[in-house]
């Protein structure tokens, strides 16, 4: 690390030139890649949730704030029906965040090699190839964290009323995710440790955080309200409730993988150059609010994937020491190394990311034991038409709802199936828009066991069992379809046992 270091130059006094055209590039070509794979597979689970919850606006909901639904309703309204159009907001998001790193680069002195360097690593690294082919909260938290360190970065080294600015962007974030939250603790912790303390003296930081907390205030009174579902969420998380959890002790292990094997000694070196270069004592905060969230989420259960905001951060600070070791000495050879690593680090998070694997093959790929989300995006049409057929099976006159086991479930149903709908499920928000109709007196069950059914009607049989058609072993693979007649108690009493958080 040191001897990485020992090659900068000194930062300079004003900002390197902008390797604008070059990062713009960059950033619209990856834009355009996830734009062009969009409609391959289908949706995500998630995505059938925001679809549905979008329909049902609210300052909040039991699992997160409105802003994603919102988005996810605009985009519907706008193309309905439309995967492709659903996913454009997340393409983009992803294209500026890669853009917002080369930004960052150049406040920390990168040329415009650097630049685009750190925005390169960034581009092909895995959390946001991921993330950003789906519509997804971590897709705009990873954006929200990006841009709100870059105007962190400013506000600390220039002060003033660009801490509104940045009260603003933490404001809107948090409207996405509270996990912005830990960032902004973080960084005043480390600005208590390691300064520049004087940053807390001025009025702007706390105007800033007011304003946030304003721009917040409605989903807090919402959450406030509604008893704060969000931390009992937390709870269920940290307990491995989650398709993406993971134990604690593989929390640091999966930080090597988010951006990249091959690309671990960029963000490394970045990190070390921003906890000892003496050109970044001004921000030595982020290496140690990077230090602190790793040790708040491991203790608290976090998923892995919560710090990935602070990559964009340590690559923008790694990139231009990176640089200088390349064209020092054996450059070419140091070149090759580079470029084979950003290359292979593009080609496998690709294939893990992107939906490149033919859905017929996926099955006899590791893909889905590597990406969870990948497995998440197949056979929720197949789903939705064999509910459909069990409904069939039952008398025309008959008042039937659907009852799912989990939000993915009832979204598929509400998406693929609407004569069937609205369907019900205990899971997350979707009990919040429940019970059924008391006069609904027969159900289409898939995703709830056959026992449970038995304590509240009549009659239980199965009626078929979930098959995507490409044999992929995913969570709604083999789920049996019930039916179940003769209603034996009111919903009002069965309700209440079906809520689960997760």
């Amino acid at each position: 690390m040191a001897r990485l270091l020992d090659v900068v130059a000194p930062a300079p006094a004003r900002r390197p030139p902008l390797a604008s055209a070059a990062l713009a590039a960059l950033a619209g070509g990856l834009a355009l890649l996830l734009v062009a794979f969009a409609g391959r597979y289908g949706y995500h689970r998630d995505e059938l949730y925001f679809l549905r919850a979008g329909r049902e606006l609210a300052f909040g909901y039991v699992d997160q704030p409105p802003l994603t639904p919102l988005l996810a309703r605009a985009m519907d309204a706008l193309a309905p029906g439309s995967l492709v159009a659903l996913r454009v907001p997340s393409a983009l998001a992803a294209g500026l965040t890669v853009l917002l790193t080369g930004l960052l680069a150049r406040e920390f002195g990168a040329g415009r090699g650097g630049q685009l360097l750190a925005a390169g690593c960034m581009a092909v690294s895995g959390i946001l190839l991921i993330t950003g082919h789906l519509l997804s909260t971590t897709t705009f938290d990873l954006l929200a964290w990006t841009a709100l360190s870059l105007l962190l970065v400013r506000a600390l080294r220039d002060g003033g009323p660009v801490w509104l600015l940045a009260g603003a962007v933490a404001g809107i974030a948090l409207q996405n995710k509270v996990q912005p939250a830990f960032l902004l603790g973080a960084v005043v912790l480390g600005l208590l440790v390691v300064g520049p303390r004087t940053a807390l003296r001025s009025r702007w930081p706390w105007l800033g955080g007011l304003l946030a907390l304003a721009v917040w205030a409605p989903n807090l009174v919402w959450q406030a309200a509604n008893g704060w579902p969000q931390l009992e969420l937390a709870e269920a998380i940290a307990a491995g409730s989650s398709g993406t959890s993971e134990p604690w002790y593989l929390f640091v292990p999966f930080q090597l993988v988010l951006v990249s094997p091959l690309l671990v000694p960029v963000w490394a070196v970045g990190w070390w150059r921003l906890a000892r270069d003496p050109e970044l004592r001004t921000w030595r905060v982020f290496a140690v609010a990077y230090a602190v969230l790793v040790v708040v989420f491991v203790l608290t259960g976090g998923k892995p994937y919560y710090i990935a905001g602070l990559y964009p951060v340590l690559l923008a600070a790694g990139a231009q020491p990176v640089l200088a070791w390349v064209r020092r000495g054996a450059g070419r050879l140091r070149a090759g190394l580079l470029a084979a690593a950003l290359a292979l680090s593009l080609g496998i998070d690709a294939t893990l990311g992107l939906p490149l694997v033919p859905v017929e093959r996926l099955a006899d790929t590791p893909v889905t034991d590597i990406s969870y989300d990948a497995g998440e995006q197949v056979g929720w049409p197949a789903l939705a038409a064999a509910v459909e057929r069990a409904r069939d099976e039952l008398p025309a006159d008959a008042r039937v709802v659907v009852l799912a086991g989990n939000y993915g479930e009832a979204g598929a149903v509400d998406r693929y199936t609407p004569g069937l709908g609205p369907a019900y499920s205990g899971h997350n928000s979707y009990w919040t828009w429940g019970p059924p109709p008391e006069e609904a007196d027969a159900v289409v069950a898939v995703g709830v066991p056959e026992d449970r059914l038995a304590r509240w009607f009549g009659e239980v049989r199965v009626a078929g069992r979930v098959d995507n058609g490409v044999g992929l072993d995913n969570d709604e693979q083999g789920t049996e379809i019930l039916t179940a007649t003769g209603r034996r108690l009111p919903w009002s009493e069965i309700w209440p046992e079906l809520r689960r958080l997760a």
